[in-house]
Order: structure tokens, then sequence, then C-alpha cells
């Protein structure tokens, strides 16, 4: 069994509104110091394989069809295996 992590982010170049609204409210709030902020989606699944190439690759195929827009976005995974 495996526990896998998926981060999805916008591409570079790819407008990110919810994270200029965080930008913009922690300015108003009085953090000046902050530049610029990015939002991103963290998925965490648990699936059944004894095979972590075979984990993986089922994984990545569900962020292409499902979990990810390829068009707009980037994703990580990172699998960890459960005892």
């Amino acid at each position: 069994m495996y526990n896998a992590t998926i981060i999805i982010k916008l591409k570079k170049g790819v407008l990110n509104p919810e994270g200029r609204t965080v930008l913009r409210a922690l300015n108003h709030l009085g953090y000046d110091g902050v530049k610029d902020a990015k939002t991103f989606k963290c998925v965490e699944l648990t699936l059944d394989g004894d095979n972590e190439e075979e984990v993986y690759n089922k994984v990545d195929d569900m962020c292409k069809k499902l979990l990810a827009n390829p068009v707009i976005h980037d994703y990580e995974i990172t699998l960890k295996k459960v005892e």
C-alpha cells in the first residue's frame, strides 16, 4: 500500500487570481513585505499496490485524466510505502 501526495500548481505564466487576492489581503492587513503569493492544490491518496512504478503510473494517469488540467497545470507526485 502507498500514500501518494500530488501537488498541483499553475504553470508559469498562467494567472493566479486566488494568489493575487491573498497578496492584496495580506498587504491590506499591513504585511507590506509580502511581494508575491501563489496558491496550489494538494491531493492525498492511499492506494493498494506492491510495485512503486505501477502505483506511480496509476497516479500519473489519474492526474492526466481528472486531478490536473495538463494545459494549465504542472504536478508533482510523491509516493511513500505504507507498512
